[in-house]
């Protein structure tokens, strides 16, 4: 059995780039011999709807969601890269229950949180662009960003939380320090590229 993937997330608020660089950084760690796996942005899937609608319960199951789909991918590859984390769908939540925790998942949170090695969040200086799923209301992105903010401190390390501008995330960004931060140093000689992998989730 494989140990468990060295793991980083994408995060913040919507319409920042994020999936834009799962698959840029992913593709950086495939042709540099590591295998790896996505984990997709799961509150697309949601049965109970998303955006500025979503209730709490449709924010609590975007948690939860995620959660279980980090277990289901974690011991597949080197290399786990996420679309989101817990804490970035924790903000969504705080949100919809006006900061209430009527759940009580911040301890969950909080524990989870520890099993990120690295989380990248992405700060918004792009405009918003619709792709016929998230929201384009600045307001509610500007909103999300407030709770980030507050909550990622909380929950993230300084030393496992990078920060980068959405506008970085081009074609061309250099993930090489990135990935030796998490990986550490690429192995001796040319590395055989490996496929990026795309594993199907239960809602499939």
């Amino acid at each position: 059995m494989m140990p468990p993937a060295h793991k980083i997330a994408f995060i913040g608020s919507h319409s920042v780039r994020k999936t834009n660089a799962v698959h840029s950084f992913a593709g950086a760690v495939g042709r540099r011999g590591r295998s790896v796996e996505v984990g997709r942005e799961v509150v697309r899937f949601s049965p109970l709807g998303l955006n500025e609608a979503a209730t709490q319960e449709a924010q609590l199951w975007a948690i939860m969601a995620q959660i279980r789909e980090e277990l289901e991918l974690r011991m597949r590859a080197d290399v786990l890269v996420l679309d989101r984390a817990v804490v970035d769908n924790f903000a969504y939540f705080l949100r919809a229950t006006g900061g209430d925790d009527p759940f009580d998942v911040k301890p969950l949170v909080a524990r989870w949180s520890e099993t990120y090695d690295l989380c990248v969040r992405l700060r918004p200086d792009i405009p918003l662009k619709a792709d016929g799923v998230r929201s384009t209301n600045e307001r509610f992105r500007n909103e999300i960003e407030k709770i980030l903010d507050v909550i990622i401190p909380q929950y993230i390390a300084p030393d496992r939380l990078v920060e980068l501008r959405a506008s970085e995330i081009t074609e061309v960004f250099d993930w090489a320090g990135l990935l030796e931060r998490l990986c550490g140093p690429p192995p001796h000689g040319a590395p055989e590229p490996k496929p990026v992998t795309y594993a199907p989730t239960l809602w499939d």
